[in-house]
């Protein structure tokens, strides 16, 4: 069990304000003063206020977007609660390098840049194309028999996720999305949604790649051992590190970090989804910051929104993770940027506006 939580909470030292509200007036008389009906143009016009006020601009703009994709293998997958063999991860890896993936489809089409971190891959990369190394080990152990990572390790983690969005803050980034990938992280993510959301577990658990009825009962059993090892109330740090990943726990201090540096942070599927739930339950001003991009075909994932009270942008049964959702609903981001910048008002283009009755 995690023996030290005071090595973890020292990991977790951000500065996450609320957004703060000074500017919200004149941004919503700028919306409303454009050449429609007023709410015409629907979530648009959210976004484009929570933007502005990400931003404290009325004339917001996203530079150099970012998704960086963090990726780890987990002890758990011996336990066959995955429908593929673990080697999957380092492969998909060399897929993402090599730019055959749909996140790097999905991201040279809206123009994002794509950073590839081995955040603790079962695998020692060679060759030209490799990724960012931060590997804090071979894989976690098995959360089956013990915590899947130390408070040491699961420190480093959010500790490696925080600098690296800062390196992105540094370079001008102001729109971030995180993808993942780890054959067995979503049992992690399961598991995360049944000890720090409350949920019952059967809620929780999907059939992650594609697991047949009976892949899917023997992950229920698996998990069902695992939570049962650690009873008692967790603190959000020690269910993530008796259960996370390493790229989830990464994701966790790029979610905090991106805040800090007043990000717009755009959340994928249900494993990022895990991360930020850890991530907001200590800062929930977090939450000012992040544009839900989709909702997942993974069973969790609509509970979890529930918790966190998120509207998602899109529906489209995408249950893939890499960061793919952010890719997606990207362009939507744009369009609330777009219209608020370059629309005339109506003063502008000389059109009448409502009449009073």
């Amino acid at each position: 069990m995690v023996k030290n939580p005071a090595v973890l909470e020292a990991a977790m030292e951000f500065a996450v304000a609320p957004l703060s509200r000074a500017l919200e007036a004149e941004l919503r008389r700028k919306i409303d003063s454009k050449t429609k009906p007023l709410g015409a143009l629907g979530r648009l016009e959210s976004l484009a206020l929570q933007i502005g006020l990400i931003q404290q601009t009325e004339s917001p703009k996203l530079v150099q977007p970012q998704i960086l994709l963090f990726a780890g293998d987990h002890g758990a997958v011996v336990e066959g609660i995955s429908a593929y063999p673990q080697d999957v991860s380092w492969q998909m890896v060399h897929n993402f390098l090599t730019g055959g993936a749909a996140i790097n489809v999905f991201s040279r089409q809206a123009g994002i840049a794509v950073q590839v971190i081995d955040a603790g891959v079962n695998h020692d990369f060679t060759g030209e194309a490799i990724p960012r190394n931060c590997k804090i080990a071979h894989g976690t152990a098995n959360y089956v028999d013990g915590p899947a990572m130390s408070e040491a390790q699961c420190a480093r983690a959010v500790e490696t996720g925080a600098q690296l969005v800062r390196e992105c803050a540094v370079k001008g980034t102001n729109v971030i999305g995180f993808g993942e990938m780890g054959i067995g992280n979503t049992a992690s993510a399961s598991l995360l949604l049944h000890r720090v959301g409350g949920v019952p577990l059967a809620e929780c658990v999907g059939r992650g790649t594609g697991l047949d009825d009976v892949g899917l009962a023997r992950k229920q059993a698996v998990l069902e051992r695992a939570t049962a090892r650690r009873s008692g109330l967790l603190t959000p740090l020690e269910t993530l590190a008796e259960y996370g990943g390493f790229e989830i726990a990464m994701m966790v201090g790029a979610f905090l970090a991106a805040a800090e540096a007043r990000m717009l942070i755009m959340v994928d599927g249900f494993i990022a989804t895990s991360a930020l739930l850890v991530a907001s339950r200590l800062y929930p001003a977090l939450l000012d910051y992040c544009v839900f991009a989709h909702i997942s075909g993974e069973a969790g994932h609509r509970r979890m929104l529930e918790l966190l009270e998120a509207r998602p942008l899109l529906a489209l049964e995408m249950r893939l993770g890499e960061g793919t959702g952010a890719a997606v609903c990207y362009p939507i981001l744009q369009s609330a940027v777009a219209f608020l910048n370059e629309m005339a008002s109506f003063a502008d283009a000389g059109v009448s506006e409502k009449s009073d009755p």
